[in-house]
């Protein structure tokens, strides 16, 4: 993720430093941003000059001295996602960096409000995260903690959009809008599955086939990689005090344990080594569409309940889930067209059925489904 980003912003004119400990990690770093410059010229989206130019802004640096970072006007932090380290890079950082500078950490899940805790000016830290691979993915969440000021935001927006991002606002919530909003998506296939209702071919195929989706919740969590997706389900799991909304799965977690991580382990849910069949699904359209209308409606909840809580605006929800995982489109546009009440007596109905907290209306979703209302503007 950092040579992502700092390819982006030397592709943007910015002189830029690239730091880390591991001088292997700098090399891969290097070898990565030179050979996606050469990929950008070859397909014409950049000239040779403006190729070369941007290669010769980035400065690699092969230390755990910050001091390097000492005239820059903005730090963005991509270390591991671990919430000590993180809080002792930002209390190194300030240190070293002029009072004026921002500091920016791209965590995908980790509370901004704790990391800026470290700091002694926590004013200026701001969560901007970019999603992978960030050259080419469009969109960025700009987060803001307890002590962000909305100059500090809006500055923030205003310069990654003028990187050609787009942007959205999110409150200082676990996993923010996207890896808030998205769990369902993951965590209610998983339940499908362990359930026996339907194997992972044919809840992907129905996904894609009847919902639209780019990939199925089983094919894109073989490319995430299941120990991402499962660290950002418990990261999520754990913000929200164990709701059991957010609850992981046992069965990932199995899989975890075993290393069969998906595409970059050669096996996950699917195999992917020579030789394998891939499963075929069974295309059932009555099975397929009950299949997609239960994950929807607990996307939608999650939507209206993201609104509920203040997490971000419903353009914007709508906008992060179109940019950040192509979802074919905005859940709240979604849930205008097929009506909030079809979403509420589809979760009612999960509710009754469960008796589990986990499928519990967002009070906005019973709200909106009582006096037709809008979320649109």
């Amino acid at each position: 993720m950092g040579s992502g980003i700092a390819q982006v912003a030397a592709v943007a004119g910015h002189p830029v430093i690239l730091q880390d400990l591991d001088e292997g990690a700098i090399a891969r770093a290097r070898a990565g941003i030179d050979k996606a410059l050469a990929r950008e010229t070859e397909k014409d989206r950049l000239t040779r000059s403006a190729a070369e130019a941007a290669r010769e802004r980035v400065r690699y640096v092969v230390s755990g001295d910050l001091s390097a970072f000492a005239p820059c006007r903005l730090v963005i932090e991509a270390i591991v996602e671990r919430l000590g380290l993180k809080r002792e890079s930002f209390a190194a950082l300030e240190r070293v960096v002029a009072p004026e500078a921002m500091l920016a950490t791209n965590t995908s899940a980790l509370s901004i409000t704790t990391i800026a805790g470290a700091c002694q000016r926590p004013e200026r830290v701001v969560g901007l995260h970019f999603f992978n691979p960030a050259p080419m993915m469009p969109l960025v969440e700009v987060v803001r903690g307890h002590a962000t000021p909305g100059a500090l935001v809006d500055t923030a927006c205003a310069l990654v959009q003028r990187w050609g991002k787009t942007t959205v606002v999110a409150a200082d919530t676990p996993g923010f809008i996207v890896n808030r909003i998205a769990r369902p998506f993951y965590g209610e296939a998983l339940r499908i599955l362990d359930e026996g209702i339907a194997d992972c071919a044919t809840i992907d195929w129905a996904m894609r086939t009847l919902g639209g989706f780019r990939m199925g919740p089983f094919e894109l969590m073989d490319l995430i990689g299941n120990d991402v997706n499962f660290a950002v389900t418990s990261a999520v799991y754990e913000g929200f005090f164990f709701d059991p909304r957010y609850k992981p799965s046992l069965t990932q977690r199995r899989l975890v344990d075993a290393n069969l991580l998906g595409r970059k382990t050669g096996r996950g849910y699917y195999d992917y080594r020579d030789g394998a069949v891939p499963p075929a699904p069974r295309e059932d359209p009555a099975l397929g569409r009950s299949i997609l209308e239960r994950i929807l409606a607990m996307l939608i909840n999650e939507a209206v309940d993201a609104v509920y809580w203040g997490v971000a605006t419903p353009a914007d929800i709508d906008l992060a889930m179109v940019k950040g995982v192509s979802y074919p489109r905005g859940l709240i546009a979604w849930a205008e067209e097929l009506g909030y009440r079809v979403a509420l007596e589809r979760l009612e109905r999960l509710q009754a059925e469960y008796a589990e907290d986990r499928y519990r209306p967002s009070p906005l979703l019973r709200r909106l489904a009582a006096s037709g209302g809008t979320l649109r503007g």
